[in-house]
């Protein structure tokens, strides 16, 4: 009998198209892993996107939650992904901290491979872990990266320029 092996990177790569198009997803905790983040700047390519880091174990992550809802509000123009830096088995925790946050609906995913550094790596390779992290995503594709707290002042002048948005 021979055996035929599917490599892992193939089934990767398989999750993720399917988490990608499945509408289903809507309000739920997507896993993310190698590729996501690429997979996410690209199918919000041409548009403002905001990618926002964060933690239930940071304290200034928290407080900032509820004022990403306050943007997206001011601002549906600009997209907004959020990602926790926990593990998948605090996914019960995390959705009650999004819905407390009035972020439900938002798209939101959860790190999902065991070597987080590997992740981080993906997404910005000098990112060490600090939280919160934010990337400003332009319509050009340009990504500017902030570490620690969003300043009104900041959103507000990237959203005029790369955002492309009226601020």
């Amino acid at each position: 009998m021979t055996r035929f092996v599917v490599p892992r990177s193939l089934i990767l790569l398989a999750v993720l198209a399917v988490m990608l198009t499945a509408p289903a997803w809507a309000g739920e905790l997507r896993p993310f892993v190698r590729g996501s983040h690429a997979a996410l700047v690209k199918e919000y390519a041409g548009r403002p996107l905001v990618i926002h880091f964060w933690s239930l174990t940071c304290a200034p992550c928290l407080v900032e939650l509820p004022q990403w809802r306050d943007v997206q509000r001011r601002h549906p123009e600009m997209d907004l992904v959020l990602v926790a830096t926990d593990s998948p088995d605090e996914s019960a925790k995390l959705e009650r901290t999004l819905a407390r946050a009035g972020l439900s609906g938002v798209e939101s995913w959860v790190f999902a491979d065991s070597f987080a550094e590997r992740l981080r790596f993906e997404v910005d390779k000098s990112w060490r872990g600090e939280l919160p992290m934010t990337q400003l995503v332009g319509r050009d594709g340009k990504i500017e990266a902030v570490t620690g707290s969003v300043t009104a002042e900041t959103l507000k002048t990237w959203l005029g320029g790369r955002g492309g948005v009226k601020p």
